[in-house]
Order: C-alpha cells, then structure tokens, then sequence
C-alpha cells in the first residue's frame, strides 16, 4: 500500500514557500504522492443565508493544476493526486489540456482524481448547470481519455463539441489514470464502469463493503476486473493516540486499499513546519524509507 500526505489547503494561506517546503519535505520523507483538494471560489456566508458548507469566501484553495506545476519544478520523484477535481464545473478540453501538461512537468507522476461537487454557488460562478453534473461527467471522462491518446478528436455530445482538433503535446501517460470521488450509489456505478480509482469518503466497514459490492457489480456488467480499480483511503492524524492513527492505517491496508493518504488538517497545527512535524512524525510510525 502506497502512503502520501494531503496538502493542507486550507491552513497555510497564500505562502509560495510553504507549498516549496511541504512538497520538497514530504517527497524526502519518503511519502509516495501528495494529494490537494480542489475550490476554484467560495460562498460569502453573509451573502448565502444558512449556508452550512465545509469551506467559504475565507478558505484559502491554491488551484492544483497550477501548484502541481510549480513543485514539479522544485521535486524529482514524488506523484501528484488531485483529489478531486470538480470537473463538470471546468471546461473539459481545458481540464484535459491542463492536466497534460501536469503529467509532461512531472515526468508522468499524476493522477487526475475528479468528482461532481456539491457547491451550487461555485458551479453559477463558472457558468455551468449544477443539477446536470452528474450526467455531464460520463461524457467528460470519455472525452479527457480520447483528447489524452489521439491526435485529433472530433466528438459532437450533449455537452461537448469538438471538430477535428487535439492536443499538442500529449502527456506522457495516454491516458492519465482517473480516480473519483463521491459518495453516492451512481458515483459508485460509475466507478465500476470507468474509473482507475476511487477515493472512499467512508471509513472501512459495512458502508465501504457495500459501496465496493456496487463497484464490483458495475464492474462486471461492463466487462472490467474489479480488483485492477485502486483505492486510497485517507487517515487523519490523531495527536493524542499516534497508536490508533497507525491502527486506523492498517485497517485500509486491511480493507483492500492500494493507497493511503494523511490528513494533517484540523489538528490545531499553525504552520507549515508543524504540518512537517507531524508527517514526519507519521512516516517514523509508518516505516516510511526516505528518500
């Protein structure tokens, strides 16, 4: 099972340093991937009355296409996982064309995870349809798939349009692997049927059974192993039982998982050295190998 650390998005603010260091660090610690998670906008609370979601106006985001770029100047040898990418709310070509680009400046060390959201104001402000996003995101992944492996690409779809046009250059993975993320039984039907991975957004047990029961029946219809689909589960850090944090990572290896990715977020940690604190204090626990 591989081990990569989740960027802190949301705790270390707009400091181009701290996202040199954090990459620079983890890969030399000998964590296999860093993940980010994806916000391109958030929601003015005063605006949206009653709004309850997790992140806002004031939740720091760097945008992870351009921050891949910017380490894959700074490391050699670590993956980069988007985790995920709120794709039915971006440009599909665009995506395809930026993430080739990710794959070219990292030597083929990404993964592009994706996922449709539930951030009805951030899909208004990027002009797209919210309650059509589950639909569209079938169409994109066939489409990010073609523009990846084919000169030109001429696709005339509900959502999409293209005459006879490509990227240039390609990636050095045709295709870059695509994980989702998502909680719900379509997205795990859609799992079966096309993704390379999966991000569970429930911890091992009855839930994550289920939830793999329905992949491996949507796997089987469409004539795909089940078992060749990854799985990264994530474990936050547990700064008052490191034990049960690694016992919270043997039952993902447990369960099946060929990933694994550590959440220092929402630990009280203030900067981006006690961020590095803690995930080398993990990778010491975990037996990670430096590098």
């Amino acid at each position: 099972m591989k081990i990569g650390a989740v960027f802190p998005q949301t705790e270390l603010g707009g400091d181009v340093g701290a996202v040199r260091a954090y990459g620079q660090q983890v890969e030399a610690l000998g964590y296999s991937h860093i993940l980010a998670y994806d916000h391109v906008v958030g929601a003015d609370p005063t605006v949206h009355e009653n709004w309850n979601g997790p992140y806002n106006s004031s939740t720091t985001f760097h945008e992870p296409f351009v921050m891949f770029g910017f380490l894959a100047g700074v490391t050699s040898a670590i993956e980069f996982v988007t985790g995920v990418i709120i794709l039915p709310q971006r440009q599909t070509v665009l995506v395809a064309k930026q993430a080739a680009e990710v794959d070219l400046m990292t030597g083929g060390r990404f993964r592009l995870g994706v996922g449709v959201g539930w951030n009805a104001v951030e899909y208004e402000a990027l002009g797209q349809p919210f309650d059509q996003r589950g639909r569209r995101v079938d169409e994109q992944v066939e489409l990010l798939r073609r523009l990846w492996t084919e000169k030109w690409v001429t696709h005339h779809g509900r959502f999409d349009t293209i005459t006879g046009a490509g990227l240039a250059p390609l990636p050095i993975q045709r295709p870059i692997p695509i994980w989702m993320g998502g909680n719900a039984d379509a997205t795990f039907e859609r799992i079966g049927r096309s993704a390379d991975g999966w991000f569970p957004q429930v911890r091992p047990g009855e839930k994550l059974q289920r939830a793999l029961d329905v992949i491996a029946e949507s796997a089987a219809i469409s004539g795909r192993d089940a078992a060749a689909i990854g799985m990264e589960g994530q474990v936050r850090w547990i700064p008052s039982d490191p034990g049960k944090f690694v016992e919270q990572v043997g039952m993902w290896k447990a369960s099946g998982a060929t990933h694994v990715g550590i959440d220092t977020m929402y630990c009280g940690l203030a900067t981006v050295q006690d961020h590095l604190d803690v995930v080398a204090r993990a990778a010491e626990l975990l037996g990670l190998t430096p590098r």
